[in-house]
């Protein structure tokens, strides 16, 4: 099984924290040329200081012009885009009937819209070719709900968009060299995740098989898997990472 991707040339988005930040290091690890993406500068020279050289790209994802000036500042940098993990992702807790729609739009523009054409521009690039690996950072709440919260329709309904959004880009492109995934994890420690976890961390201890948050390093052979050959014959998966929370 090849898992080898050292001299690979990677854009991760939302690099800057959770696990955008541990992918990040892990592709690092394992000699992969780095973009990183984030808002804050900041986090991102604090992850270089780890990861060793990488391009930092400080950029505001609610810029409709966003995406393709990320990937071309990437493509500048590396030269070419072999691996994009769209990871970039934001939330907005409240019940249905309070949340106002520039919150509603907000995270649709970043979570869905964002991954979409992130995948367009990179996805222009692997077509000349002919191969590449798009890693969509999806959730288990795109699959399923909880009675006692938290209540965040809009992260759940892009992160369920995202998933059918990376079988449509898988059969689009599977002919032309282009494997599109998605990891939907659980719960994982992240300044996203936290107040979610709080309210069901009791819950997540008591049911799950395997009783506990997941540690940040426990995506990081996915993420690999699916960078690599290892995965050529596998595209338009979700694959769960979640302690098989979803399955109790």
């Amino acid at each position: 099984m090849d898992l080898a991707i050292a001299g690979k040339c990677a854009l991760v988005t939302g690099a800057s924290i959770g696990i955008g930040r541990a992918i990040a290091l892990c592709l690092a690890k394992e000699g992969v040329k780095l973009a990183v993406v984030a808002r804050r500068r900041n986090l991102l020279e604090e992850l270089q200081k780890e990861a060793g050289k990488l391009a930092i790209i400080e950029q505001d994802f609610l810029l409709p012009e966003a995406p393709q000036r990320i990937a071309d500042a990437a493509l500048a940098a590396l030269g070419r885009v072999d691996i994009l993990v769209n990871n970039a992702g934001v939330t907005w807790a409240a019940e249905p009937e309070d949340m106002t729609l520039a919150q509603w739009q907000k995270v649709v523009d970043i979570n869905l819209t964002g991954a979409f054409l992130f995948a367009q521009a990179a996805g222009r690039d692997m077509l000349t070719r002919q191969w590449g690996r798009i890693i969509n950072i999806a959730s288990i709440a795109g699959m399923h709900a909880s009675v006692h919260g938290p209540h965040y329709a809009p992260y759940a309904a892009t992160k369920a968009g995202l998933i059918g959004l990376t079988r449509e880009l898988a059969v689009s492109w599977a002919r032309k060299g282009i494997r599109v995934n998605a990891i939907a994890p659980g719960f994982f420690h992240s300044r996203l995740a936290d107040g979610a976890i709080a309210m069901n961390e009791a819950s997540i201890k008591a049911s799950s098989p395997i009783p506990r948050v997941g540690d940040a390093g426990e995506l990081k052979g996915v993420a690999v898997f699916l960078a690599a050959d290892a995965s050529n014959y596998i595209t338009g998966q979700t694959i769960v990472v979640d302690g098989g929370r979803t399955i109790a």
